[in-house]
C-alpha cells in the first residue's frame, strides 16, 4: 500500500516497533550525543587521581620534618572525621584551559625540607606513575618545583596550584598538546583531547606546605565502550528481547484484532460477514471498539430490515389508493359520455377520497421521518401540566370526556413541551377514534423517571394485535382512513428523549404508559 507520493504506507505494528526501537535507543543515543556515559568516564578517570594524590599527599605529610606524628585512628570515628571528595568536572559546564606551559626557572630557591620529602618520594612516585600512567610533580609552599617534571621550575601561576595552596583540591581540564587521533569515530569523544590536571595540598599540621600536582587522559570513550563491550552486548540482547516481546504483546493486543475488525468491516459493507468475537486478551479500548462496532452493525441491521420493511409497506399502502385512482380515471375516459351523474360523481369522489389517503399518508409519513431523526436537545427542561392541558382542550368533545388527575409537585422532564403534547394528542385521538367515551390521565414521580398513565374505556386491543401495534402502518381501522403511523411517531418522539411507550392493559380498554426522565 503507497500514500501520497508514492512513500509506502505503514503497518501499525511496524510504527509501534519503530517507536519501540526508538526509545530504547534514546539511552544509547544520549550516552554517545549527550555525552553522559562519556562525563561519566572523565568523572571515574578524576577519581582515581584524587585517590592517588590523596595516598601521595598523606605519605609526604607524614614524613615532613617536624610534622606531628598522626594520631591513631579513634574507635568510633566522630561524622566529621572522614571527608570523602567527589569528582567535580563536568564536559558540559566547565572550561576548557590550554595546554600546561612549561614551568619557568623559578627565581627564589625550594624550600629545603620540601627537597629532601620530594627526593625520599621519588621512587614511590615513580614506581606508582608505572601502573597509573600519571604524571605527578611536586612543589613547596610557594610553588617551586621539588620533584617530577619541571624541578626547580615555577608552577604558582597556573590556577588550580593557586587553588591548592589556598588549601583546596582543584581539578581542570587542559588541552592535551600529545593527542593523535587512533580511532575513526574518535570525533565523536569531546575527552579525547583533553587532560585532567589534579591539585592537591600537602597539609603539615594544618599548613599547606606542599603541592602535589597529578595530571592524566581519561580514559577514552570508546576505548571503555570495548572494556564493557560483554556488558554493552548483553544489555543489547535483552533489551532487543525485551522489544520483541512488547512488539508481540502489542501486536497480539492491538494490531491482529484491528486488522480483523477492518476485515470484518469491509464484509460487512459488502452485505455479508460477521463480527468476530472480541479478544479476551486484546487491550481495553480494542475491547470496546469490538463491541461499539458490534452495537453498530446490529443498529445499521436493524436499519436495514427497517428500512427494507418500511420501503414494502410504503408500496404496498400506496398501491391501494394509486390503484383506486388509476380505476377510476380509466373508467371515466372510457365511459364518462355514458356514465349518469350519479356515477361520474361517485368515481370523482372515489378519487378524491383516495387522494385524501394518500395525503393523510405523506403527511404521516414526514410526521415519522421527522421522529425518527429526532435527537435529544441538551439541557432541555419542561412542565408537565401545560403540554398535556393543550392536548385535552383540543381534543376533548361532549361525548369524549378527558379526566386528568396530576399531582401540584409534579417534577419537570427532560423532553420538549411539543413532544409531550404531540404523544398525548395521538394517544388522545386514537381513543377516540376507537369508540372511547372517557379516558383517564394520571402521572407519578418514582426514582428518576416520570410516568404518565392514559387509560380509556374502549374496545381495548385484540391479544393478536399486540405484538404489532407499533409497527408502521398496522391499523384495524384501515377503511376509516387509518394510516397505522401514529404510535409509531409517539415512540420515536418519546425514544429521542430518552422515554417509552408502552401497552400495559387490553383488555378493559386500551392503557398506554409514557415514562420520560426527570429534568
Amino acid at each position: 500500500m503507497t500514500g501520497r507520493a508514492g512513500w509506502p504506507t505503514p503497518r501499525l505494528r511496524t510504527i509501534l516497533f519503530g517507536v519501540l526501537l526508538f526509545a530504547a535507543a534514546m539511552p544509547a543515543m544520549g550516552a554517545i550525543f549527550l555525552r553522559v556515559y562519556e562525563n561519566t568516564v572523565v568523572r571515574q578517570s578524576e577519581a582515581e587521581l584524587t585517590a592517588q594524590g590523596a595516598a601521595l599527599a598523606a605519605l609526604a605529610s607524614v614524613d615532613w620534618p617536624g610534622a606531628t606524628p598522626p594520631r591513631p585512628r579513634p574507635i568510633k570515628p566522630d561524622a566529621d572525621y572522614f571527608r570523602p571528595e567527589s569528582p567535580t568536572v563536568d564536559l558540559t559546564r566547565d572550561e576548557v584551559l590550554p595546554e600546561r606551559p612549561m614551568p619557568v626557572r623559578a627565581a627564589r630557591p625550594a624550600d629545603p625540607s620540601a627537597l629532601a620529602v620530594g627526593a625520599r618520594l621519588a621512587p614511590v612516585i615513580e614506581r606508582t606513575t608505572r601502573i597509573t600512567l600519571a604524571s605527578v610533580a611536586m612543589t613547596d609552599r610557594t610553588g617551586v618545583g621539588v620533584a617530577g617534571p619541571g624541578l626547580g621550575g615555577d608552577y604558582s601561576r597556573l590556577p588550580e596550584v593557586v587553588e591548592a595552596l589556598a588549601g583546596r583540591s582543584s581539578t581542570v581540564l587542559r588541552t592535551n598538546g600529545d593527542y593523535q587521533p587512533i580511532y575513526s569515530f574518535e570525533w565523536l569523544s569531546r575527552a579525547s583531547g583533553l587532560r585532567l590536571h589534579h591539585a592537591r595540598p600537602i597539609l603539615v599540621d594544618g599548613r599547606v606546605e606542599g603541592v602535589l600536582l597529578l595530571s592524566r587522559s581519561p580514559r577514552a570513550l570508546f576505548r571503555g565502550v570495548y572494556e564493557d563491550r560483554g556488558q554493552l552486548i548483553l544489555g543489547g540482547v535483552v533489551i532487543l528481547a525485551v522489544l520483541v516481546l512488547l512488539a508481540g504483546l502489542v501486536s497480539r493486543g492491538v494490531t491482529q484484532p484491528v486488522e480483523k475488525l477492518s476485515a470484518a468491516s469491509r464484509a460487512v459493507a459488502a452485505g455479508g460477514g460477521e463480527i468476530p468475537p472480541t479478544p479476551a486478551l486484546a487491550a481495553a479500548e480494542i475491547q470496546a471498539l469490538y463491541e461499539d462496532f458490534r452495537a453498530m452493525a446490529e443498529r445499521i441491521e436493524r436499519r436495514g430490515r427497517y428500512l427494507r420493511d418500511f420501503a414494502a409497506a410504503v408500496s404496498h399502502e400506496f398501491k391501494t389508493p394509486l390503484a383506486g385512482i388509476n380505476g377510476a380515471v380509466e373508467l371515466l375516459q372510457d365511459h364518462f359520455e355514458t356514465m349518469s351523474a350519479d356515477e361520474r360523481r361517485r368515481f370523482l369522489n372515489n378519487i378524491a377520497g383516495d387522494s385524501e389517503r394518500l395525503s393523510r399518508l405523506v403527511t404521516r409519513l414526514l410526521d415519522l421521518a421527522r421522529a425518527d431523526m429526532a435527537t435529544p436537545e441538551a439541557g432541555v427542561s419542561s412542565d408537565v401540566p401545560s403540554p398535556l392541558q393543550r392536548a385535552v382542550e383540543r381534543e376533548a368533545r361532549p361525548e369524549f370526556v378527558v379526566e386528568m388527575s396530576l399531582p401540584d409537585d409534579l417534577p419537570r422532564v427532560a423532553a420538549p413541551e411539543t413532544t409531550l403534547e404531540s404523544v398525548l394528542t395521538i394517544l388522545l385521538q386514537n381513543a377516540r377514534q376507537v369508540g372511547a367515551g372517557h379516558v383517564k390521565l394520571a402521572a407519578m414521580a418514582s426514582g428518576g423517571r416520570l410516568t404518565i398513565t392514559v387509560s380509556d374505556d374502549g374496545p381495548g386491543v385484540p391479544e393478536a394485535d399486540r405484538e404489532r401495534l407499533f409497527e408502521p402502518f398496522f391499523t384495524s381501522r384501515r377503511s376509516e382512513g387509518g394510516t397505522g403511523l401514529g404510535l409509531p411517531i409517539a415512540r420515536s418522539l418519546l425514544a429521542a428523549s430518552g422515554g417509552t411507550l408502552e401497552l400495559v392493559e387490553s383488555a378493559r380498554g386500551a392503557t398506554f404508559q409514557v415514562t420520560l426522565p426527570k429534568a
